[in-house]
């Protein structure tokens, strides 16, 4: 795990069991599936898997759980519209000021009760709730959420499948999107959403990260994103090869030993290629701290002696080696095919330019150099 020393097991071990479960058995996985949240407080050993959509809020009314419920999401706020153009209302007596408050509250109880009548148990809103709006929702038992991010506003209607509408009215059944479980609960002090899903087309999990700082949520979510996406891999290709730098010495021996039985100017262009392999377990070394050319020799005299699995211990004491297919040690074949075959790509690209073309520097003509002036002129 990148810069996760001391806790790779737990995240492993964390990532695995969250990609497991929303791992589709039908179609490809999804890194989407699996989301990153990061709340403040507790220890990051303390970080748990809540399986569904998780959004640090709370409840906008009353109601605070749903189940099996159909909802409709609206891009824009839940409140009673504005009109294009201003206009001057002429109130003459008390009775047509009750009248005209009255006829806002009718219109928003209709346009709340016409949701409620279609189904929806719960609504979510992509801006502010209207006070008006909120009590004729609490009347008719209707769950409100608010998301303000638009992007957290596009992945929940991903994961139930709902379609944003972009003002207040009747949804239809293709528009309204579906959760089994939709709930409120509180990690450490911070309230939070769970939209639920039983399906495991459109499951979602959420690894909950608990730290100190903000720092250290925000490296090991990086180090969680890497974890997913390296899941994805796997679940494409499960072929592994030894890590620690050990496939690059193996893969540099064999092709300087094929390059010696070239002959002409191809030999140094192998050879080159094949020093250009040593860069990963050069950089493993001194990252360690450790020389690296003491480190290349001795894996190279290991695997002269035919032990392809040895790589660089950077556990050991100075320039160390060990088997790291017995420590489990790996890393994948994709991602060493493709390193391998675009760092090549661009090195050819490089090679066939034949011609640079030099840009003049920018700006107009220079001045004339005025000789035999006086610094006074």
């Amino acid at each position: 795990m990148s810069k996760q020393y001391g806790i790779e097991d737990f995240l492993s071990d964390l990532i695995a069991d969250a990609c497991i479960s929303v791992l589709p058995q039908k179609s490809m996985f999804n890194v989407d599936n699996v989301r990153v949240g990061k709340i403040m407080g507790s220890g990051v050993l303390n970080s748990s898997i809540i399986h569904g959509m998780v959004f640090k809020r709370s409840v906008e009314g009353e109601v605070n759980k749903a189940e099996s419920c159909k909802i409709v999401v609206y891009s824009c706020p839940l409140d009673i519209m504005q009109t294009e153009t201003k206009g001057t209302v002429l109130i003459k007596t008390a009775q047509e000021l009750m009248d005209y408050s009255s006829g806002e509250e009718t219109m928003m109880e209709e346009q709340i009760k016409s949701i409620a009548d279609s189904g929806c148990k719960v609504i979510v809103s992509g801006g502010k709730v209207g006070e008006l709006a909120l009590h004729f929702a609490n009347k008719y038992k209707l769950l409100v959420v608010r998301l303000l991010s638009k992007f957290d506003l596009r992945r929940l209607c991903r994961a139930i499948r709902a379609t944003p509408l972009p003002k207040i009215m009747t949804p239809t059944s293709d528009e309204m999107g579906y959760c089994d479980h939709v709930t409120t609960d509180e990690i450490g002090d911070t309230s939070v959403i769970i939209f639920k899903q039983d399906r495991e087309e459109t499951a979602v999990a959420t690894i909950m990260i608990r730290g100190s700082t903000d720092n250290i949520m925000d490296d090991v979510e990086r180090a969680i994103d890497d974890g997913v996406n390296t899941f994805k891999v796997l679940s494409k290709d499960s072929r592994l090869v030894p890590g620690a730098g050990a496939t690059e010495i193996e893969l540099a021996k064999q092709v300087t030993t094929y390059g010696e039985t070239c002959p002409g100017l191809e030999q140094y262009a192998i050879k080159k290629f094949a020093e250009s392999l040593e860069a990963i377990p050069r950089s493993l070394a001194e990252n360690a701290g450790v020389k690296a050319t003491e480190v290349i020799s001795r894996l190279y005299a290991a695997h002269q002696q035919g032990n392809k699995n040895i790589g660089f211990d950077i556990e050991g004491e100075g320039p160390a080696t060990k088997d790291v297919v017995e420590v489990g040690i790996q890393d994948l074949y994709l991602t060493k095919y493709w390193a391998i075959k675009f760092a090549t790509t661009a090195a050819c690209t490089v090679l066939k330019v034949d011609q640079i073309i030099m840009a003049k520097q920018a700006g107009g003509p220079k001045p004339k150099e005025n000789k035999g002036w006086d610094d006074d002129d």
